[in-house]
């Protein structure tokens, strides 16, 4: 305790002192006043030294706060001139007025005071106002992060160098888990005797370990047509500069081969544990695969990525799969109460073909079978028209509204001819029932239905009606169909090969002879698939717009105001595909709904699907597809963007 704080107590005791003693005198007074003259002295005195005391006490007091005040501004002034924070005045013309030493040491200069501010810190011009904090380079590369308080035009630096560079280190040093898949190794080297195995799964092993050594990746090989890998981000960043040139690499190599070899590679980082890391490693390997192989897949936090997949995907040669995935769905079937069948919005004739043959199987296991339709596409006008004339098939038509009533957990939803939920006619079905079934052929986007029971996706297929009519042939021994059932299930597979042209395999001729086999007529094929004339005349307003660029792609935009339907923009580029030289086609066009549609398609040599993607859509290797918003010129603008990107980063065509 200070001395004259001790005082001040010590004087209020006094205090109460000298009350009790007037008290005492008084009482003298009355009893006998010698003794209270003599007390009243005494008292008197007791007041003098009081007073005495007291002033002696405030002069201290006053002492002590000047040397307070001194000391603590001497305290502050030297906490200003060296604490490592640097503080700065300017005035409303952004001149710098006053800072402390660590701001001219920061910058490496003895004064700032009348530099203009931006000038000394340009990085602040491009401060948004509601930006309080920043950080900013300065000095000798050093980071500092930056504290505005704009009322009292002062600024405050903190080094964060150390901060920043720690953290850089611990984000280089974050771990990847990646899995490295042969993802054709029995269709590549069936009919190789044991030598040539060997030696080329020798050339793959060879070059995988080699690739793993240059990027300083950890290989461990876990069977014999996969491998695991471990890396930091950075090598992860290295490798996706390098943009996996392994999958090239193993398909040159191969390339003598009938089938080269492929490589599907998944790799995950930026999960919170090693188990999360795990599955999402497996997670993009599983959407590498489902987007034909061939191809890496990246998932590092939110972000995904994709880099290869310039091939189509490898026909699988077995129907194993496919037999096992139709006993699998039905005892699917007959688990369940009842069957919902749902396409995509604005369904095509592959989407309405498939429906109709998941349909089939339902009624062949004694279930009821919906499928859900939502408005009707001009393209399969006529088909829908046939159907409605046939009263056993027309009432398994519902719409969404319908099928939302008589949905519960036991029903078993079956998605057609797309894996998006968000495409389906009514999503919230998807939400009312665990037992969802997907079958589609498209190329597997992030945007994945979850929790399906069952999945069967092939890129390689055709179609979705060449999935289900494979299906349907393992379905039941004794099955039997209806004409329009095989004929619809056969348009669907005329329309996605362009009449057998594009996309085709061998199990695609097998299974348009057996839908032929159960009746399919051809001719009505033909009827349903018929152009009429104002149609083929708009399609040749857009044509007569298109324009070559990169010697081998067509570039159709439409002219602005007129708007046509997505099935005639679609047209549009598989008619320009069918041009002399032409690899490749991309229609840009008003829709009626007012946004932007463009399709894409190629022959090969140029994945479209991936230019899409870059845009907001999606589709195949050669079949793609997207609708923006904005006008024709920012959508032509935007692809031409995206086209050179791709053409710098590794060329357009193979």
């Amino acid at each position: 305790m200070p001395k004259f704080l001790l005082k001040r107590w010590q004087g209020m005791h006094i205090v109460w002192i000298f009350a009790l003693l007037t008290a005492l005198i008084f009482l003298m007074f009355l009893y006998q006043w010698e003794v209270g003259v003599i007390a009243l002295l005494l008292s008197g005195l007791l007041v003098y030294f009081t007073f005495k005391a007291e002033r002696a006490f405030r002069a201290e007091l006053q002492d002590y706060i000047s040397t307070l005040s001194h000391r603590v501004k001497r305290a502050g002034s030297e906490v200003i001139h060296e604490l490592p924070l640097g503080i700065l005045l300017y005035n409303e013309e952004k001149v710098i007025e006053w800072h402390n030493p660590f701001v001219a040491k920061m910058l490496g200069e003895d004064s700032l005071i009348g530099e203009g501010l931006y000038e000394k810190f340009p990085q602040l011009k491009n401060r948004k106002e509601k930006d309080l904090r920043m950080e900013i380079t300065a000095g000798k590369g050093q980071i500092f992060e930056v504290q505005i308080k704009p009322d009292e035009r002062l600024m405050y630096f903190t080094d964060i160098t150390a901060a920043k560079s720690l953290q850089m280190r611990y984000e280089e040093e974050r771990l990847a888990i990646g899995i490295v898949m042969m993802d054709n190794l029995d269709e590549a080297t069936q009919g190789l005797d044991d030598q040539t195995r060997s030696i080329m799964m020798a050339k793959v092993t060879g070059e995988i370990t080699e690739w793993a050594q240059k990027h300083q990746v950890y290989l461990r090989r876990t069977s014999s047509d996969r491998y695991m890998l471990l890396m930091d981000q950075k090598g992860l960043k290295a490798l996706e500069q390098s943009r996996f040139e392994l999958l090239d690499e193993v398909r040159d190599i191969t390339i003598e081969n009938k089938l080269p070899m492929t490589l599907s590679i998944g790799i995950a980082s930026g999960a919170e544990n090693l188990v999360e890391l795990g599955h999402w490693a497996q997670t993009s390997l599983d959407m590498a695969l489902g987007r034909g192989g061939d191809q890496a897949a990246v998932k590092v936090g939110e972000r995904l990525s994709f880099y290869g997949g310039r091939t189509n995907a490898i026909e699988k040669r077995t129907r194993v799969r496919a037999r096992v995935i139709s006993h699998a769905l039905r005892d699917l079937i007959k688990d369940s109460d009842k069957v919902i069948i749902m396409g995509h919005r604005n369904p095509d004739m592959d989407a309405i073909g498939a429906a109709i043959g998941v349909l089939k199987m339902a009624h062949v296991s004694t279930k009821e079978g919906y499928i859900v339709l939502e408005g009707v596409n001009p393209s399969i006008q006529k088909l829908m028209e046939t159907i409605y004339e046939d009263e056993k098939l027309n009432r398994w038509f519902i719409t969404p509204e319908q099928a939302m009533q008589i949905t519960n957990a036991r029903t078993l939803a079956v998605v057609v001819d797309t894996h998006k939920a968000s495409m389906t006619p009514e999503p919230r079905l998807l939400q009312m029932t665990q037992r969802k079934v997907v079958v589609d052929h498209h190329r597997r986007s992030e945007d994945f239905i979850q929790d399906a029971t069952l999945v069967y996706m092939e890129p390689y297929a055709s179609s979705t009606c060449e999935l289900v009519t494979e299906l349907l042939q393992y379905f039941h021994e004794r099955l039997t169909m209806g004409v329009l059932e095989s004929t619809v299930l056969l348009a669907g597979i005329v329309v996605d090969t362009k009449s057998f042209s594009l996309r085709t395999g061998a199990r695609t001729f097998e299974a348009a002879s057996f839908l032929r086999r159960n009746g399919a007529d051809s001719s009505l094929i033909q009827r349903l698939l018929k152009e009429d004339l104002e149609q083929y005349i708009q399609k040749a307003e857009i044509i007569k717009n298109a324009v070559v660029i990169y010697d081998h792609i067509a570039l159709a935009v439409n002219e602005p105001g007129r708007k046509y339907s997505q099935l005639l923009i679609a047209q549009v580029a598989d008619t320009l595909l069918t041009m002399t030289g032409i690899l490749a086609s991309f229609v840009i066009s008003e829709r009626p709904d007012g946004r932007i549609g463009i399709s894409a398609r190629s022959l090969g040599q140029m994945n479209v699907q991936v230019v899409m993607e870059r845009m907001g859509g999606g589709g195949h290797l050669t079949n793609a597809a997207t609708q923006i918003e904005g006008t024709l010129s920012q959508a032509t603008q935007q692809l031409k963007q995206i086209l050179s990107e791709i053409h710098a980063e590794e060329g357009l065509f193979e």
